[in-house]
C-alpha cells in the first residue's frame, strides 16, 4: 500500500429518532456533518429495549437516491408502494435505489429481543435520480463471509481477499461503486483493505475500539479518511465497524427531508407529485 489513508476527522455520533420514534445514533447528516459526497446519512440503531423500537417507520416516501438496510439483529417487515414485502433479519441487506420515487415503511417484526443495525442513504447522479425504483434484497446466507486470521468480514458490496482469491458482494450496478464492509476483529487483530484514490470512505466502529490508520476510533465514533489507495485497522481487544466508501458525485445537492434532487424547482416537484399521488 503506497499511500495509505489516515484519519482526517473523528465525529461522536448524536442520539437521535427518527419514523414514529426509533431512537438511534446519527453521525452523517448532522449539524456537524451534513452530508459526505456521495454519503447523505448513516444511522446506527441498537436497543434492547422494544419501547426504543416497536413503533418503526411507516410509510414514508423516497426520491433521488437510494437507502441502505443493514441487519445486525432483530428482523423488520418491508412493505411498499409497488407491491414488494420482505423481512429483513440478522445479517440481511437491503439496497434500495428510489430512484423517481416510491412509499415504503419498515416495521419490527418483534416486540421483544435485541434490534440493531445500520442505514445509510447513498446519492444519486442526477442522470439516475428518475430511474425506475429497484431492490436488491439480499439474505444473511447470500452474504460472503471471509475468515482471516483474527478477523471475520462479511462482505456486503465490494471485493476483499481471501484465502482463496478476490471475494466480491452481492451488491451491484450501483452507480457509485461502492465498499460496504463490517470488520470484527478479535484481540490482536487486523486488517488492511485496499480503496481507489478518489473514493470517500469512513469507518464506524460500533463495538469496542479499532486502531483506524494509526488512530484510535471508539465504539460510536465516526472516523472520516484521508485520500489514498488503503486502510489498516487494527485492535488490541478487540471490536467491530462498518468500512464504506465510494466514489464522488460532485453535483449540487437539494434536500427536503426524504427527496434528495439537484435544484429546489426539482424538489418542489417532488413533493408536489408525492402530494398528487403521482409517486
Amino acid at each position: 500500500m503506497s499511500n495509505p489513508r489516515k484519519v482526517s476527522r473523528i465525529i461522536l455520533s448524536q442520539i437521535a429518532s427518527d419514523g414514529a420514534g426509533v431512537k438511534l445514533r446519527r453521525s452523517i447528516g448532522t449539524g456537524q456533518i451534513s452530508e459526505l459526497d456521495p454519503f447523505l446519512l448513516l444511522d446506527n440503531f441498537g436497543t434492547e429495549n422494544p419501547d426504543d423500537y416497536i413503533a418503526g417507520f411507516p410509510s414514508h416516501p423516497h426520491r433521488g437516491f437510494e437507502t441502505v438496510t443493514y441487519m445486525i439483529d432483530g428482523q423488520m417487515r418491508h412493505k411498499d408502494s409497488t407491491g414488494a414485502e420482505g423481512v429483513l433479519g440478522p445479517g440481511s441487506v437491503q439496497w434500495m435505489t428510489a430512484g423517481r420515487g416510491i412509499v415504503h415503511s419498515e416495521m419490527p417484526e418483534q416486540t421483544e429481543g435485541k434490534m440493531s443495525g445500520f442505514q445509510l442513504w447513498v446519492n444519486l447522479p442526477a442522470k439516475d435520480k428518475m430511474c425506475k425504483p429497484r431492490y436488491q434484497n439480499i439474505d444473511p446466507e447470500d452474504v460472503p463471509v471471509v475468515a482471516l486470521e483474527k478477523a471475520t468480514l462479511r462482505v456486503l458490496a465490494g471485493s476483499v481477499k481471501g484465502p482463496d482469491g478476490m471475494i466480491a458482494g452481492p451488491v451491484t450496478g450501483v452507480a457509485t461503486d461502492p465498499i460496504y464492509i463490517d470488520v470484527a476483529l478479535a484481540p490482536g487483530g487486523g486488517y488492511l483493505h485496499k480503496i481507489p484514490e478518489g473514493h470517500t470512505a469512513f469507518v464506524y466502529v460500533f463495538e469496542g475500539s479499532i486502531d483506524v490508520g494509526g488512530r484510535t476510533v471508539d465504539q460510536h465514533n465516526l472516523a472520516i479518511l484521508s485520500d489514498g489507495n488503503g486502510i489498516s485497522l487494527s485492535s488490541e481487544e478487540g471490536g467491530r465497524a462498518i468500512l464504506v466508501a465510494g466514489r464522488p458525485i460532485g453535483e449540487p445537492v437539494a434536500r427536503y427531508g426524504p427527496f434528495v434532487m439537484n435544484s429546489n424547482e426539482e424538489i418542489r416537484q417532488a413533493v408536489h407529485d408525492f402530494q398528487t399521488g403521482n409517486f
